[in-house]
């Protein structure tokens, strides 16, 4: 599932309810004292917040990536190579106009006339590749098991899940419902679209709906929110849970009978298209985001900044709206691997994964052709050391079945207890790092911007900050450019808290991830230097 879609909704519910001195130092500021800064108490500026992922811990107590820092001291008058960068989602909008310019284009395909000049297996693949054709919505994983019927490993535990599931979407969507008729009734009773706290404060009714949706705004959207965002929110709740009931949970739902192939037969390669913006541009928000985040053209005066100056962006669509089919995933990173691609982005994920080998082997395959893989760890707020979330490079204890993998956590930009997303899985062994994962502003379809929020944001900034690597010392393999990530992190021991509902705890940063480090690409470009030499 695009690890996006819960966090859009999180945000709903949130509304509704409530080293010192010299060119070889790692850090600005001895280690010792990163925990005792001052907290930033005044919110960001607008400027700021659009690029807090680019800021500095020290200077501007936010746990940025220090990116901005790393180019103003450590990059100006370098020489770069160009790096390929592929995103493994639900496509790219690869017309918008802060993009456009670092789409990664096949040297080796004729565009439109219709043939596999590269012989590769896909006919125009100018930009990439569409695993999922002209499909989009999907079933979960564990739709797919109850549908498959008692007998199916997992089915009753997928069945038991499902029917939770179910029940709660049918009672979430009629409590959006009702929200979006209160707002809509004030609306009306105002004659104002846009009221405001004082329009609330000052009305007079006897109707008691109406007064309830009255103190419902004045005690939980004023004064977080305005009428229109609220309203926003609630509409995307409501159409989350209809694609939930409709789709995700639907076990007579069949999404993939328009892509026509067998989706549990990894031998069966012959589908998919060119087109990996997907037949509807709005289906591509989540992978135009998490491109951007990685390659919008820096200081062009628009929208956001990449994190990364000299990519390409190949587009590989095989996030559906629902949870991935195994074969996709697989077939999209051997895609990635065998067209150039040096780091790889994966912002999806799922706690059923029948195919799982094919993956894996896929991982191993990346491993043998010296690509970084980086995965976003799910946004559940799960402990990954107790719970499986696939793909990963790890399951059950065992051991890394490679050495190119980076699992990424999410941070939010308040520095102190609140810095870990509440949304954000975790885990001392099985989360790697974090990175900046909310508010964070980056291109979306139709040549627009937009915030947007979870670990499938932190993930392309690592992501960008390991093309920034790889960039400007090719000579690094992708095992030295993980270890670089973990190892030039900022580490930091202050009491966090982790987890929402009732797995919400305080807990020591430093054992939330597998290195207790927020990433910082200073400190990983002046580790490359040294690793260089």
């Amino acid at each position: 599932m695009k690890n996006l879609k819960p966090i859009y909704l999180s945000a709903a519910f949130a509304l509704a309810l409530a080293s010192c001195g010299g060119a070889k130092q790692m850090i600005s500021t001895p280690v010792e004292n990163i925990d005792n800064l001052a907290l930033k108490i005044t919110p960001l500026a607008e400027n700021d917040l659009q690029r807090w992922s680019h800021l500095d811990l020290v200077k501007d107590t936010v746990p940025g990536m220090s990116v901005d820092k790393a180019y103003e001291q450590l990059l100006k008058g370098k020489k770069s190579t160009t790096v390929v960068v592929g995103i493994v989602d639900s496509g790219v909008d690869i017309r918008h106009e802060d993009l456009k310019s670092v789409i990664w284009v096949n040297p080796k395909e004729i565009a439109g006339n219709g043939k596999d000049d590269d012989n590769n297996g896909y006919i125009d693949d100018v930009n990439g590749w569409n695993f999922l054709g002209d499909s989009n919505n999907e079933q979960l994983e564990m739709t797919r098991i109850v549908k498959m019927g008692p007998g199916t490993p997992d089915y009753e535990k997928a069945k038991a899940e499902l029917d939770g599931e179910l029940n709660a979407a049918m009672e979430q969507k009629m409590f959006y419902e009702g929200l979006l008729k209160g707002g809509k009734d004030l609306q009306t009773f105002l004659k104002k679209e846009d009221f405001t706290a004082e329009d609330l404060k000052a009305m007079n009714s006897d109707n008691e709906e109406l007064n309830n949706s009255k103190n419902f705004f004045l005690t939980r959207v004023f004064p977080r929110s305005t009428v229109a965002d609220f309203m926003e929110q609630v509409k995307g709740g409501i159409n989350h849970f209809n694609d939930q009931l409709n789709y995700n949970f639907n076990v007579d739902f069949n999404g993939r009978k328009v892509v026509g192939d067998n989706p549990n037969d990894i031998n069966d390669t012959k589908y998919g298209n060119n087109n990996v913006i997907g037949l509807n541009p709005d289906d591509a928000l989540h992978g135009t985001h998490v491109a951007g985040i990685v390659a919008q053209v820096r200081n062009n005066k628009k929208g956001g900044d990449g994190v990364a100056n000299n990519v390409k962006i190949m587009a590989v669509r095989a996030v559906p709206n629902g949870d991935e089919y195994d074969k996709d995933i697989a077939l999209g990173i051997r895609y990635a691997v065998d067209n150039g691609a040096k780091v790889i982005n994966g912002s999806f994920g799922k706690y059923y994964s029948p195919n799982k080998e094919w993956v894996q082997d896929a991982l191993k395959y990346a491993a043998k052709k010296d690509v970084l893989v980086i995965f976003a760890a799910g946004n559940d707020s799960k402990d990954l050391d107790v719970i499986n979330k696939y793909p990963s490079d790890s399951y059950d204890g065992a051991e890394e079945i490679s050495d190119n993998v980076l699992i990424i956590g999410a941070l939010a930009p308040s520095y102190g207890s609140k810095m870990v997303a509440s949304f954000s899985n975790y885990g001392t062994k099985n989360v790697d790092i974090f990175a900046p994962g909310v508010q964070i502003y980056a291109t979306i379809p139709n040549q627009s911007y937009k915030y947007l929020q979870g670990t499938s944001m932190a993930s392309p900034n690592v992501a960008g900050v390991a093309a920034l690597i790889r960039s400007y010392y090719p000579k690094l393999s992708a095992k030295q450019v993980k270890q670089i990530i973990m190892e030039s992190g900022t580490p930091l021991k202050n009491e966090v808290t982790v987890g929402e509902g009732e797995g919400k705890h305080q807990a020591n940063f430093s054992i939330v991830s597998k290195t207790g480090k927020i990433v910082n690409a200073y400190n990983a470009l002046l580790m490359a230097e040294q690793m260089s030499k």
